[in-house]
């Protein structure tokens, strides 16, 4: 849990909010929410900052320092790197289960770590990998082995995201052209189509032209 979620989970408080609508904001689990309240002061004595710095402390203390789990700590940084995904349309907890995979050191995670090091739910984690594999920012890898899944991030990741949101622009200009030759292209409406479907085919062209053009940076 980052400070900026303690900051939200105090505002919450002070606004005298159920620990299930603070959970709902925070995107966490209500029973992580009330932990969290719960170890540090509860709901009248509750202090981000000192709360935060005990997490980092207890972190400390509870993680040795050769984990394979262990990564960068995230940091201000981190946070920043969260808030502009989020501001961009990617649901929060996508966001910080994107961030942790890019901070491990060979990209690869199991549900059960990213459950682990983010103290969230497992259907959290599913949801957000799920997204992510959907939209070419990870890919799913299975060990035959365990019987598991394994998320990877790796630098081609950005070239086939770039690429699927090309693909899925396409559709739309297509869609659009479609609708602007069945509703007549002689009408205002059928023009309006027309010029935007035109618009969005050329960019989506243009974002993959761009994208195979520059691909062997990531290499």
């Amino acid at each position: 849990m980052t400070e900026q979620d303690r900051r939200r989970i105090a505002a919450g408080l002070a606004d005298r909010l159920s620990y299930a609508e603070i959970a709902r904001r925070v995107d966490r689990p209500t029973s992580t929410i009330s932990r969290e309240v719960a170890r540090n002061g509860g709901p009248g004595g509750y202090r981000p900052r000192q709360a935060h710095r005990a997490a980092v402390q207890r972190a400390r203390r509870g993680t040795p320092s050769a984990s394979r789990e262990a990564g960068p700590p995230v940091g201000a940084v981190g946070e920043g790197i969260i808030e502009l995904a989020v501001r961009a349309g990617l649901p929060r907890m996508t966001a910080r289960v994107h961030l942790d995979l890019l901070l491990s050191e060979d990209g690869r995670r199991t549900a059960a770590e990213l459950t682990r090091r983010l103290d969230v739910s497992a259907a959290s984690v599913s949801v957000a990998v799920n997204y992510l594999v959907e939209n070419g920012y990870v890919r799913r890898e299975r060990d035959p082995q365990r019987r598991r899944d394994i998320y990877v991030v790796d630098d081609g990741a950005w070239y086939r995201s770039v690429v699927l949101s090309s693909r899925q622009l396409l559709d739309s200009a297509r869609a659009a052209t479609a609708a602007a030759e069945a509703l007549g292209l002689d009408g205002p409406v059928g023009q309006r189509l027309s010029r935007t479907g035109a618009f969005l085919e050329r960019v989506s062209l243009d974002i993959a032209e761009s994208a195979d053009r520059w691909r062997g940076l990531l290499e």
